[in-house]
């Protein structure tokens, strides 16, 4: 003990050199423990994409006081994004933040390219019914589930008139996911999501009197990633729209959203890994 006393003694009143050997020899010594540390690291964080409906050329609903459906849309997903980051347990991305218009399609893309565990639209639509009110989320089939569901669904895909003729430069791959239907493994994740969401809202959210619908969403067909299209409300209700206006109840829905997030990856860790 006393060599090692005096060997430290030496090496403090050592010269300028030995210093510079001395710390050569600790930053080898690091580098070689680097990777036992590397195995130790927590997996990586489930990636969420969340999607914000319409955006610039294309409004979306406009409610009866004259609130425009992106804006709400891309408040509400801003909010639930913070939730979610605050959390400490995902990645979140946004296929907007800014009120930019998006292709459908392209927002498919935009999953496929940041590798989403699970994809979130969000919107507030109208419906001819004025007094039809609540929250409601939608997965993707071949046929609707309703009549008032086929004309939101129809309603939804019209969205790509705003595109222009420009927009023809899809990718042969995100063509391929448009024209296939969703795979099992897919339709069973986004349907667990769906109830996530109902069992999150149903205490704290009004919802439609059958919340949980399908139909053939453009924005919904990515092949691989679990996908739902949340309707936090209707713009064509006085009740809805004027709520959603009002940041408190925005954040509450977030929150609700939060919730359902968190449930659909505690009860299926499994899934986490499907997108990947």
């Amino acid at each position: 003990m006393a060599a090692l006393g005096s060997s430290g003694a030496g090496w403090a009143r050592s010269a300028h050199g030995h210093h510079v050997v001395k710390h050569a020899h600790a930053a080898a010594h690091h580098a070689l423990a680097a990777p036992a540390i590397a195995r130790h690291a927590p997996p990586p964080k489930p990636v969420i994409m969340l999607d914000p409906g319409h955006g610039g050329k294309d409004p979306g609903a406009i409610g009866i006081s004259g609130t425009y459906e992106k804006h709400i849309a891309e408040a509400a997903a801003s909010e639930l994004r913070r939730q979610l980051l605050a959390s400490g347990q995902y990645n979140v991305v946004m296929t907007r933040n800014s009120d930019r218009f998006i292709p459908l399609e392209g927002r498919v893309e935009l999953a496929q390219t940041h590798k989403a565990h699970l994809f979130i639209s969000m919107h507030a639509d109208a419906l001819h019914d004025p007094g039809v009110r609540g929250a409601s989320v939608y997965t993707l089939a071949g046929g609707a589930s309703d009549a008032q569901t086929a004309a939101l669904a129809q309603k939804e895909n019209s969205a790509d008139r705003f595109a222009g003729p420009a927009f023809h430069g899809v990718s042969p791959e995100v063509q391929q996911i448009l024209s296939s239907l969703v795979s099992e493994e897919t339709r069973r994740g986004s349907a667990h999501m769906a109830s996530s969401v109902v069992s999150s809202f149903r205490p704290r959210i009004g919802l439609l009197t059958h919340p949980s619908r399908h139909a053939a969403f453009v924005v919904l067909k990515s092949a691989e990633i679990p996908s739902v299209l949340v309707e936090m409300g209707f713009m064509s209700n006085r009740l809805d729209e004027a709520a959603l206006r009002q940041a408190v109840h925005r954040t509450q829905v977030a929150s609700a959203m939060c919730d359902a997030v968190h449930r659909y990856f505690a009860s299926a860790p499994g899934l986490m890994a499907s997108a990947g």
